[in-house]
């Protein structure tokens, strides 16, 4: 095909093979290949090889022994000019990547991206024409899709696919098969599809329980998305392309796949659940996102800026999120504290208030899952939870601020008087609540038990512990464990007696006292407030002594009397109610001295005890070692 040609045009071995190619047979005038007909004219043959050798050749890029040549066909966008008008720029020469069919301007840039490949271990050349395109299939949680080589990058590739979120998936599926639980049909959203993954495995595990709309602005994924569908055995709502419903006998779901930006979508209809994924920050979608939900419905968002997020870059933030953080020990919390808080003022400007059901913070993304509470009074309610964090940038001992508090006064630490200088910042406003729900989270695990999601199982279990402070074992034989079930139970009849009793008299909205009544139920479902961030064990370990294992350091502050658990943010961090003064004094109390230190300790002894003068050398780490 044209484009195979253009490809083997593009990457040669040496100018004489570029010629060889253009010019099949010498006979007659022919164009460049590389360069638009407005730019270069047909002519005859020394012409034409003249002018390839000179402009596209001469700039070329080695790759694996092979040399990329310059194109100049309008593959990209248009330059804008001085004026900013578009259509009067002109078209910028560039190289095509043939790992993933990127277009680049500048040579220099063209060679660190391909050093970035080699540095991944990406040296095949994976581009070729879509009309022999070599799809992949790959299958996860028993749903099938089909991939394009170059799949896995997202600013290049339409059809974006990241395996690593394979447990922000499944953590997703478990909430809206929690929601299911509670009340169905429901009308949920995956407003950026790419694939349509996800919404595929909704409608093929939780069937008629749901109605599924997948949406996307790209032609490429839409398409792809309904392919994928006949895939699966999912029918296309609308569409031609869907199987019938006799296929193995068993019901066929359906799935509407629309062609349209995500703001739109959620302006124009109401759904049930909704799911933010964009590539980066999900700010400009949040509102849209509020404006119609329902009632008691759930917002998942995926934010996967860690930049901004992470404090790598504090104007992004500030920009984004409209707060200000730096770097601390337990900035992924601190991160997700910020995302809700960016969800809550995002709800409150709609009337709505929320409850946080479970905010996870790992490597590649942040993930948000929180409950709509109609009504001003949610939104106010909401609104006070959006507090200032103090925080001392020597001890990192932290603290929410009150009202009407002076700054270095709030701190338990004393740091602001031994020490020059102002030691403490605000950070903020962050999400000052709890940051989950304890019998959400117990229904999810039984949801993923049910569907055999083993990988996210460990994952749950840990956020449940965190929810009620508390370590495993007590987990697992503690008597809330058995009160929480049964509240959850209480939590499923109720909501669905409630949406039977709307049922029989449809057009009818809920009254506010229905609702209230609705949202204290709720309320039972969640336990005693764990306290909020974490202190990493490394972080204020004591130089010279060895610590103790972080399970036994758990159990002696238990029996310390404070309230402990580990934390899925940082596998190194305890999150306790002691202060960072409580955490040092029983770090140290079990600490115990190197084997340097020992050993030097029991030579003085006998040493001492013979009357013997002996000189020991002192550890270069040593804090008495300082001249």
């Amino acid at each position: 095909t044209q484009l195979e040609g253009l490809e083997m045009l593009l990457m040669t071995r040496n100018a004489s093979a570029l010629v060889i190619l253009c010019f099949p047979s010498p006979a007659g005038r022919k164009s460049c290949p590389l360069c638009p007909e407005e730019k270069f004219k047909a002519c005859y043959s020394h012409k034409l090889r003249r002018h390839l050798q000179n402009l596209h050749w001469k700039v070329y890029v080695e790759f694996e022994g092979q040399r990329m040549c310059i194109c100049h066909l309008p593959c990209r966008n248009l330059k804008p000019s001085l004026s900013g008008d578009q259509a009067s720029g002109r078209h910028v020469a560039h190289y095509h990547c043939v790992v993933c069919s990127v277009t680049i301007a500048r040579k220099t840039d063209m060679i660190s991206h391909l050093k970035r490949h080699v540095n991944k271990g990406e040296t095949e050349a994976s581009y070729s024409a879509p009309s022999s395109q070599a799809y992949e299939i790959m299958k996860e949680l028993g749903t099938n899709v089909q991939l394009l080589p170059n799949h896995t990058t997202p600013q290049k590739s339409d059809t974006y696919f990241n395996r690593k979120m394979k447990t922000n998936r499944q953590l997703v599926f478990c909430s809206l098969a929690v929601l299911a639980e509670e009340r169905n049909p429901l009308e949920c959203l995956d407003a950026f599809g790419a694939t349509g993954i996800m919404g595929l495995q909704w409608a093929k595990h939780l069937r008629n329980a749901v109605k599924v709309t997948i949406t996307d602005i790209s032609d490429t994924c839409v398409k792809m998305i309904k392919e994928n569908c006949e895939l699966n055995h999912i029918r296309v709502d609308g569409g031609s392309r869907g199987v019938s419903s006799e296929v193995e006998g068993l019901p066929i779901a359906t799935v509407e796949v629309a062609k349209m930006d995500a703001n739109v979508m959620m302006h124009l209809r109401p759904f049930d659940y909704i799911h933010l994924d964009p590539f980066g920050t999900a700010v400009n979608y949040l509102d849209a996102a509020f404006r119609n939900v329902r009632n008691l419905g759930i917002i998942s968002v995926t934010s996967t800026d860690t930049g901004s997020l992470y404090a790598k870059s504090p104007n992004v933030t500030l920009r984004h999120y409209g707060c200000h953080i730096v770097r601390t020990e337990y900035y992924k919390e601190l991160a997700a504290r910020m995302v809700v808080a960016t969800v809550a003022r995002a709800a409150a400007r709609c009337n709505k208030g929320i409850e946080v059901l479970l905010a996870v913070a790992l490597e590649h993304f942040v993930l948000v899952v929180v409950r709509v509470l109609r009504g001003p009074m949610q939104a106010d309610e909401s609104a006070k939870k959006l507090r200032k964090l103090v925080h001392c940038q020597w001890c990192e001992e932290r603290v929410f601020l009150k009202l009407g508090t002076m700054v270095d006064d709030t701190l338990p630490c004393n740091c602001h008087g031994s020490l020059p200088g102002k030691t403490a910042v605000q950070l903020g406003p962050l999400w000052a609540g709890p940051l989950f729900n304890t019998g959400f989270l117990r229904r999810m695990l039984s949801a993923a038990v049910h569907h055999s999601m083993d990988d996210v199982q460990p994952l749950v279990k840990t956020l449940i512990c965190e929810s009620e402070c508390t370590t495993f074992k007590s987990l697992v034989h503690g008597p809330s464990a058995l009160m929480n079930q049964v509240e959850c139970g209480v939590v499923i009849k109720t909501l669905q007696s409630g949406e039977e009793s709307s049922s029989d008299q449809p057009g009818k909205r809920k009254t506010g006292e229905d609702s209230g009544n609705v949202v204290k139920k709720l309320k039972s479902d969640a336990s005693l407030e764990h306290p909020p961030f974490y202190y990493s064990i490394h972080r204020h370990s004591i130089r010279g002594m060895n610590m103790p294992k972080l399970n036994k350091f758990l159990q002696y502050l238990t029996e310390a009397g404070f309230r402990v658990s580990r934390t899925h943010f940082d596998p190194t961090g305890v999150r306790t109610d002691a202060t960072l003064e409580q955490f040092k004094s029983v770090l140290t109390k079990y600490s115990v001295p190197t084997y340097i230190n020992a050993t030097t300790t029991q030579t003085s002894a006998v040493a001492e005890a013979s009357g013997c003068f002996v000189v020991t050398p002192r550890s270069p780490r040593s804090p008495d070692c300082l001249f």
